[in-house]
Formats: structure tokens, C-alpha cells, sequence
């Protein structure tokens, strides 16, 4: 029996989103306000004449998917870490925008070419750059670390291997109070929450979960 309120509180930890952090690349993505994801798998009855009821279940693919909503503040999160740092090949035929003078509103975005168009046959490798993404889809894969760790001192994560960005999206209006950016992903493999430990509140010692 616990002697306490707060022994028996430790004893059911949870944690809500004001507990929860996102880490990316090693970047606390500060700007995050939701993350979710869904796991789906293709399955389907298997049938036999003189049956109206199926046998078995045939198991097919599996697929996971999930949304990422950031909040915009003063620049899109590509210009801010960790994506700022991340980098792409990009062909050097493909069209970017180029903001010209961003304090004059008459000055329009420019479409510049990433190098040379003419396609270099002798030198492979001069036909492509390394650049920083203008798109979130163009990011290459990477691993959303998320921790929660609430009052309590009861710490837990949960981990995203191999995400890659698919759709984006963001609007504002009148009623709005924030700017809302929206993301869906795709990924390879999801490990569920785990406990991590908890700190002695007395001690202040992170005391890791066996």
C-alpha cells in the first residue's frame, strides 16, 4: 500500500500534451502543437462455396500514416531547426522560388533554376546539387523522438523510425488567432511508449526503469 497521495499518484502516471516533447535530429521542434499517427494493414476474408461465412483471413500489406500540426510564428518551420540543417540532392533542371526584396510588396518571388539546365553527360555528378529543401517533402527520412515527462517525475517515450513527409498545408483567415501548418507523414515502424524512470523528489536522481 502506498504510504502517500503522491506514491499512489506515481503509481498511474499519464501525460498530456503540455508533458510531451518532440526531438528531431537531435532539435526540440518547438513549434509543434499535435502529432498523430494510424496503423493499417490490408486484410480480407477468404471464402469457400456452400459457406456464407469466411474460413480465414487472408494478411496483406501494412502501412502507417500520421498527421504533424506546427504552429507558424514569424517564418515557415523549414527556415527554422531541425529542417534547416537538413539537405537534399536536387537536379539542377528543377525550379525554386527566390524571394527578390522582401520589404518591397511590388517585388514578386523569382523562379530561378538550381544550375546549369544543360544536362552534362561527361560529368555525372555536374548535373546535380546538394541544397536545402523548399518543400518539406523533399526532406530525407528521419526519426520523431517524443517524451513525455509530467509533475510527478514520471518519464515515458515513444519513437517514429524512417518518417518522410507527403502533404502540407496552411491558410488564414479573419477568425483565425494562430496559423496552423499541416502535415501528413508516412513511416517505416512505430515503438509504442515505454517507460523511461522516474526522479527521486527527494534526491532530484533519474532513477531508469528496469
Amino acid at each position: 500500500m502506498a504510504s502517500t497521495s503522491l506514491e499512489l499518484s506515481r503509481q498511474f502516471s499519464s501525460f498530456s500534451g503540455t508533458d510531451i516533447r518532440v526531438v528531431i535530429g537531435g532539435e526540440t521542434l518547438g513549434s509543434i502543437q499535435a502529432l498523430s499517427f494510424a496503423v493499417q494493414r490490408e486484410k480480407g476474408p477468404v471464402y469457400v462455396m456452400g459457406s456464407a461465412d469466411p474460413l480465414s483471413f487472408s494478411r496483406g500489406k501494412r502501412g502507417i500514416a500520421g498527421t504533424m500540426i506546427t504552429l507558424m510564428l514569424d517564418r515557415h518551420p523549414l527556415l527554422k531547426a531541425p529542417f534547416s540543417s537538413m539537405k537534399f540532392v536536387a537536379d539542377n533542371g528543377e525550379i525554386y522560388p527566390v524571394a527578390g526584396n522582401i520589404q518591397d510588396a511590388a517585388n514578386t518571388a523569382d523562379l530561378e533554376l538550381v544550375g546549369n539546365e544543360n544536362f552534362t553527360a561527361g560529368d555525372i555528378s555536374a548535373n546535380y546539387t546538394v541544397m536545402n529543401a523548399w518543400y518539406l517533402d523533399q526532406l530525407p527520412p528521419m526519426d520523431f523522438v517524443v517524451i513525455g515527462a509530467n509533475e510527478y517525475g514520471n518519464a515515458a517515450t515513444m519513437r517514429i523510425y524512417g518518417a518522410e513527409y507527403l502533404n502540407e498545408g496552411s491558410g488564414f483567415s479573419v477568425d483565425d488567432m494562430v496559423i496552423e501548418n499541416q502535415t501528413t507523414y508516412i513511416c517505416r515502424a512505430v515503438l509504442p511508449w515505454e517507460p523511461l524512470g522516474s526522479w527521486d523528489l527527494d534526491t532530484g536522481d533519474f532513477v531508469p526503469f528496469v
